[in-house]
């Protein structure tokens, strides 16, 4: 954590932190940053995306910089665009599945892969210095192009077999921009579409930004009333896609990511995959099946994109919906990975709910423990200390992440709260529960420790 960004850029409730004067010094930090060229900027429906939006692009023309406004668009439209354009780099207003009183900035580079955390902290210098104006003939200048979408579209379609006739898909848009994508490119593939919350509001009147179970009901009972094949969800900004079976069932995160492994390893031969520390096991089964190697890398997409690139990997994601397909390009693609899904099973004439019976699945706890922010440094470190005296096989690559030969388990500091997190996973409930309790109360004994 830096001392503007966070784990996924710069991100607050609107006015706390992440105000416009914020803003326009965010855009001539990166202005000042690349030095000239061209940068695109996009933003989510939020109501102050355009606030933010006037700032950033006001900062970076200030420091002669040229913007291509590229409008409402989804996150990996953005990074999609940057691209394929040959641009030098985009900034994206987006809170992404936050709820509608957050937003954020997000910068990305010219293969549209997110500034790496070496690059913010660049950046965060450069915001605290003084800076210098132009000369007025060096300002940069503003152009407006509503051929993204577009581009991202055609791009995703490369991909992706088209001979959807007789699918019938049900896609939750999120009121945010993907209801210009994901719905466009599965009818451009044969399928029939039903979308909801498909009309772009800041509001979010639909339903809370993220994907997750409690907050897809309407998804899964539509999917059922209409005999649908598969329902589809995406967050704010569709860096995230989710899946409901044709059964009207939330497809598990973990499950569907490793389907992905496997399925992409059938597709281009023995390779490494690059997933978070939190990831479940069964990744590592199916991909060892495969014949391919895990690469575990820090939680956020940022850090899976690093990895796919510094190790080589065909493929990488989170399991909360993030997926990186790298032939195309380097940032989180709900569309394309919808898209992907849906390709499937055309592909494989059989439904979601067959492919997922074939994935194992194990049952998982999350504890947390409080911990004023202060501490955790004090806290991790002892903790890592007594897990290290106890076992064996420890990965510190984020938190501490300890292999067991029945499970593992995760304890690592909460980027957003006074929290420490401990994750676990084992082969039954009963383990899971047993380990869950056990760490736990290591942590407390460690946090009790370091404030004494």
């Amino acid at each position: 954590m830096g001392k503007y960004f966070g784990t996924s850029g710069i991100r607050s409730r609107i006015g706390e932190f992440l105000t416009p004067e914020l803003a326009l010094r965010a855009g001539r930090a990166l202005g000042e940053y690349l030095g000239d060229g061209t940068v695109a900027v996009g933003r989510d429906t939020r109501v102050h995306c355009d606030t933010l939006r006037a700032a950033v692009i006001s900062g970076l023309t200030a420091q002669g910089c040229n913007v291509v406004d590229i409008g409402l668009v989804c996150t990996p439209t953005l990074g999609c665009y940057v691209a394929t354009e040959g641009l030098d780099a985009g900034v994206m207003i987006t809170a992404s599945h936050n709820p509608p009183e957050y937003n954020g900035i997000k910068f990305w580079n010219s293969d549209g892969m997110a500034f790496s955390p070496e690059q913010e902290r660049e950046i965060e210098q450069i915001m605290d210095g003084d800076l210098e104006y132009p000369n007025w003939d060096e300002y940069g200048e503003v152009v407006d192009d509503e051929t993204a979408l577009n581009v991202h579209v055609e791009r995703i379609l490369d991909e992706v077999s088209v001979d959807g006739d007789g699918l019938r898909i049900v896609v939750d848009c999120a009121n945010g921009p993907s209801a210009f994508v994901t719905p466009v490119v599965l009818r451009e593939m044969g399928c029939e579409v039903i979308s909801l919350n498909a009309h772009p509001d800041g509001h979010f009147p639909g339903r809370e930004p993220e994907p997750k179970p409690e907050n897809l009901k309407d998804l899964m009972r539509t999917v059922r009333a209409t005999d649908a094949d598969l329902g589809i969800a995406h967050d704010g900004d569709a860096d995230r896609v989710v899946f409901v079976t044709e059964k009207g069932k939330f497809a598990g995160y973990d499950e569907v990511l490793a389907l992905a492994c496997r399925r992409i390893l059938e597709e281009k031969g023995p390779g490494k995959v690059a997933v978070n520390v939190d990831a479940s096991m069964v990744i590592d089964e199916v991909v060892r099946e495969m014949g391919g190697e895990v690469v575990r890398t820090k939680v956020g997409d940022v850090h899976v994109a690093a990895a796919i690139r510094e190790e080589g990997c065909i493929f990488g994601g989170e399991p909360n919906g993030t997926w990186i397909h790298p032939n195309v390009h380097m940032c989180p693609d709900g569309p394309l990975s919808a898209a992907w899904m849906v390709s499937l099973l055309i592909e494989e004439e059989r439904p979601l709910s067959e492919l997922l019976a074939e994935i194992p699945s194990y049952p998982v706890v999350r504890e947390t423990v409080e911990c004023p922010d202060e501490l955790k440094p004090k806290v991790m470190r002892l903790v890592e200390t007594r897990l290290r005296e106890a076992y064996d096989d420890i990965d510190t690559v984020d938190g501490v992440r300890v292999e067991l030969d029945d499970g593992w388990v995760l304890i690592r500091p909460s980027g957003t709260e006074p929290l420490v997190r401990i994750t676990v996973e084992a082969e039954s409930k009963e383990r899971a529960r047993e380990l869950g309790d056990e760490f736990v109360d290591l942590v407390r004994r460690c946090v009790e420790e370091v404030r004494e």
